[in-house]
């Protein structure tokens, strides 16, 4: 294993859109850095609400902010010197460019409501923002076991949860894992029902070992463009929008 990674993604407008006309609302973005301990992987899904008007804009925003700012981070520092206020600092700088469109073109923050779930993994460990719902789901390196460290937060009412607009602040997770994974998917809550048992709070592991399958047989390092439009292809097919209508973006990662 040589640390660099190998990755797909695709993000597929839910049916629900495709009958309203409305845009598709989540967003999401990866890269890998070269950080001093090697590659780092940083992968960022992002989620605008249904109830905000310009959610696709803030969604855009905020997937490419928080990648932005860890790819920044890691050019100087090590992902293992991440603290929860670098988290924060990284969330008020989402919130800072989402106030600004918002005053751009008169109209509020909370038009530009979503989410963020993003991992950033390296060789050391990994460490996971989360606000609001969507989720990352890792294989721990050498093992077959797949976990969730961090759970789509569910509001108090139904289809309900947090954003980074939220006022006065967003709920954050922060989690750090010491131990490095070797294999990674980020996705919105389009596809939660789907890859998560929400009973026993667990992944649905063959799902994930099906779809990485085909990311771990890559040989070149990178974003593969092929595997990214079959994975749009399957997120768009009547197999997975038979059981949800609403938007979905899904990352896909394996490390050499």
């Amino acid at each position: 294993m040589t640390g660099a990674w190998r990755w797909a993604g695709a993000r597929s407008k839910g049916t629900s859109h495709e009958k309203t006309g409305l845009p598709c609302q989540d967003y999401g973005c990866a890269n890998e850095v070269d950080s001093s301990v090697g590659p780092a992987f940083i992968g960022v899904v992002s989620d605008g609400a249904g109830s905000a008007s310009h959610a696709d804009v803030g969604s855009k925003i905020a997937s490419t902010t928080l990648l932005r700012v860890a790819r920044d981070f890691l050019r100087h520092s090590r992902r293992s010197e991440i603290r929860e206020e670098n988290a924060w600092e990284w969330l008020d700088a989402i919130r800072d460019r989402i106030n600004a469109e918002a005053e751009r073109v008169r109209l509020k923050p909370r038009d530009f409501a979503a989410t963020i779930v993003a991992i950033i993994a390296d060789d050391t460990g990994t460490t996971i923002i989360h606000v609001g719902d969507g989720a990352v789901a890792v294989k721990a390196t050498d093992t077959e076991i797949w976990s969730v460290p961090s759970w789509p937060f569910q509001g108090e009412y139904a289809s309900t949860t947090s954003f980074v607009t939220d006022d006065p602040q967003p709920r954050l997770d922060f989690v750090v894992m010491d131990n490095s994974v070797s294999a990674l998917a980020v996705f919105s809550d389009g596809i939660e029902r789907m890859v998560l048992d929400f009973a026993n709070r667990t992944p649905h592991a063959p799902f994930f070992d099906r779809m990485l399958k085909p990311v771990m047989a890559l040989s070149v390092p990178g974003r593969d463009v092929d595997l990214s439009k079959a994975l749009q292809n399957y997120l768009s097919s009547p197999a997975v929008c038979d059981r949800t209508d609403d938007d979905k973006t899904l990352i896909l990662g394996a490390r050499l």
